[in-house]
């Protein structure tokens, strides 16, 4: 029994030992706890030391081309405290006082124009971090050109060090409209973008000319429908119209707005519309480029005429042909997550195209070229689609889609002196293949982008005009309705398939 009083006695001091133990490591963990919480606390750890600066993550916040009177989308930066000690400033303020139109906000603090565009006292602790909010709503210039406009973020430290962080961009003067209803025979040219917010309608009767050098940048959503008719450079051009979509900014830094499709609805041609007429137009960035709908096949007039243009960069279909009499000549189609060109029906006249189908977004893309004499189950004729002096290619196997339905109704094609990514036709129908090469995977296995200066997925950077390694040099038969190419050069003797000719590089 005093054994056994003995053994409790050291089991029980070795739990109070244990106990005690345990107390005095935590009041220790709170001793240390709280003197780290007063030392963060106290005053004198931070300094004024000239030595001590801020850091920021970038010296200059860069906004590119933004267009006047419309918002920007936000722009953020980090400011750091690397020093040992903390580090208070006395303000942070806006050179030019809220006069540049530049807005700011700091930590939660808003620098209100009102009270000068700065901030009261801030104070930030060693490792600590800040973030910093930057929009901009630009006056306007008065200018046609873009005009640069800065301003500077000035961090006056305690220390009396002043840091500044650079804010730049060039301002551009634009024209706004929403919903552009045109009733009567309306003319647009001016050297002035006008911005397009919701659509503009073209009624029944009215016809819509649009001259050189104007530039139409539609928000989100935004598009032109046509019920009446849509001129662009009637009389003939120098150079493009351009319509695309209104942000300037960047998606990444690698990656401006303007190289990203569906940013706008894009140009739908309704079943009322007729003598359309589309001559040096650069149509880019869109949902679907050109959509023309069904109407009663009319074969003795052009419902579009499409010539020295482009559409490139679209979410849905480049052209889009329903049961319709079109011809596109000198134009390049290229790079869209549905088919860069889709005939349903009609009848279609082809010379001098580039339609290539390298659209980077997706491995799902549709083909170059899509024709058929159906669509959702209804028969649509195909009167004939003839191509002259084309290249029709892209990344896959086979870029062409020629899709019959019904053997009793017309499915008329013609090929000539065009390079084609598809393979060669059984013996029995290649009467509708005259002087055409044919880019077999099985016989080369290099895809369509060499025939091109450049094709970059990577930078989303690509410029079709023809290489020098291009088969498609010299295979054309000339065409006297067209003796100039894309970038209207002439032509040689021996033409270049393609909308443009071979030149050397500056």
């Amino acid at each position: 029994m005093a054994l056994l009083r003995y053994y409790t006695f050291i089991i029980i001091l070795s739990l109070s030992r244990y106990y005690y133990m345990q107390r005095l490591l935590y009041l220790i963990a709170l001793s240390i706890g709280i003197s780290v919480w007063m030392a963060c606390s106290d005053d004198d750890s931070f300094s004024v030391s000239r030595t001590n600066v801020l850091t920021f993550s970038v010296d200059t916040v860069e906004m590119d081309t933004v267009l006047t009177t419309i918002p920007t989308s936000t722009r953020t930066f980090w400011v750091y405290n690397r020093a040992s000690d903390g580090i208070r400033m006395t303000n942070v303020r806006l050179a030019r006082v809220g006069q540049s139109g530049y807005r700011v906000n700091i930590d939660g603090t808003f620098l209100d124009p009102s009270i000068g565009a700065q901030s009261g006292p801030l104070e930030l602790r060693s490792g600590d971090s800040m973030r910093v909010f930057v929009e901009l709503t630009a006056a306007r210039t008065g200018q046609l050109e873009p005009q640069e406009l800065s301003d500077r973020l000035v961090f006056m430290l305690e220390s009396g060090v002043e840091q500044q962080v650079v804010l730049h961009s060039w301002a551009w003067d634009v024209e706004k409209h929403t919903n552009l209803h045109i009733s009567s025979d309306t003319v647009i040219a001016t050297s002035v973008p006008q911005v397009i917010y919701g659509s503009i309608t073209v009624d029944s009767g009215a016809t819509l000319t649009i001259h050189s050098p104007t530039q139409l940048l539609f928000h989100d959503g935004a598009g032109i429908d046509v019920y009446g008719r849509l001129h662009i450079n009637p009389d003939g051009a120098t150079s493009d119209v351009v319509l695309r979509g209104d942000r300037m900014d960047r998606m990444f830094d690698y990656l401006p707005y303007d190289n990203v499709s569906g940013q706008w609805r894009g140009i739908r041609i309704h079943p009322s519309s007729s003598d359309n007429w589309i001559y040096r137009a650069d149509i880019h960035g869109a949902h679907d480029g050109l959509v023309v709908d069904s109407a009663e096949y009319k074969d003795e007039e052009y419902r579009l005429v499409m010539q020295y243009s482009t559409i490139h960069n679209c979410q849905g279909a480049g052209l889009e042909s329903n049961n319709a009499n079109i011809l596109v000549a000198n134009c390049q189609i290229t790079n869209t997550e549905g088919d860069c060109m889709a005939v349903y029906g009609g009848s279609v006249l082809i010379a001098y195209c580039t339609v290539a189908q390298f659209y980077p977004f997706t491995a799902q893309r549709g083909v170059a070229l899509r024709f058929a004499n159906y669509r959702d189950k209804a028969q649509r004729p195909l009167h004939m689609l003839e191509c002259y002096n084309s290249i029709i290619t892209g990344y896959a196997d086979d870029e062409i889609m020629g899709e019959a339905g019904d053997s009793t109704t017309v499915f008329g094609y013609y090929f000539s002196h065009s390079i084609l990514r598809t393979p060669q036709p059984e013996e029995e129908l290649l009467a509708a293949f005259e002087n055409v090469i044919f880019e077999d995977i099985e016989k080369t296995d290099s895809v369509g982008e060499h025939h091109f200066r450049q094709v970059d997925i990577d930078l989303q950077s690509y410029d079709f005009q023809l290489d020098s390694v291009s088969s498609a040099r010299g295979i054309a038969m000339p065409i006297d309705l067209w003796t100039d190419d894309r970038l209207q050069q002439p032509r040689g003797e021996s033409p270049d398939a393609g909308c443009f000719e071979l030149r050397i590089k500056n």
